[in-house]
């Protein structure tokens, strides 16, 4: 189809980084919304935002699986090689790695960001209260064969670069998608959507800072 409405969009992408520090409670207006929805659309894939009642659902989906996080060995040791184990916040976000930004610490209750910390605890992490009702947007796919998740990762770019150029950050809640048997409670039984392929969290806030790249030379043979 014509993608000459991806040209205002070029901008956003060197300013898009995922956000996971707590954001406003103003809900995001109802026409935004909606170009929302289209930007998937446009790229093959459905955008929809939970209503109050099915949010709270998956809401309680997402804190289980964080819970199960929490008591899964092999999951703790998995992070432990993705996230380097450091002493302090200060080595943790040395300048080797200054992207690399763990959420504050919840006071609450488990937040939608996942906790890439796991059960170690790091001097010095700030503490804050996220939003109570995170506003959330699951991208589902038509079915779930590879073409569906590429469709779905498109919808993603779009819906994020565009949601970037409104002025909104958003950040990825992957925890319940790593899950089979909690992947398929984000389906909104009303709508009837495909399978669940990301969940997204939306809203006016702090932007994330830059992930560091490693040079091409290490990971790619020319």
């Amino acid at each position: 189809g014509d993608d000459s409405d991806l040209a205002p969009l070029h901008p956003a992408i060197t300013e898009r980084h995922s956000s996971r520090f707590p954001f406003e409670a103003k809900r995001i207006p109802d026409d935004l919304r909606g170009e929302l929805v289209e930007a998937a659309r446009r790229e093959g894939a459905t955008l929809a935002f939970p209503a109050p009642w099915h949010l709270q659902h998956v809401l309680d989906v997402v804190r289980e699986t964080e819970a199960r996080v929490l008591t899964d060995r092999a999951t703790e040791r998995e992070l432990g090689g993705v996230v380097p184990h450091r002493r302090s916040v200060g080595e943790l976000y040395g300048r080797r790695r200054p992207g690399l930004r763990l959420r504050p610490h919840q006071k609450w209750r488990p937040g939608t960001p996942a906790d890439f910390a796991g059960t170690r605890r790091v001097a010095g992490r700030d503490t804050a209260g996220f939003e109570a009702e995170p506003q959330l947007a699951c991208v589902s796919g038509t079915h779930d064969r590879p073409e569906d998740w590429l469709r779905a990762g498109q919808a993603v770019e779009r819906v994020l670069l565009l949601a970037t150029a409104d002025g909104l950050v958003g950040s990825l809640a992957t925890q319940p998608l790593e899950r089979p048997d909690l992947r398929w409670l984000l389906r909104d039984p009303v709508t009837g959507a495909g399978p669940p392929q990301m969940l997204l969290r939306l809203g006016r806030g702090p932007k994330g800072p830059w992930t560091p790249r490693r040079p091409v030379s290490e990971v790619l043979d020319v």
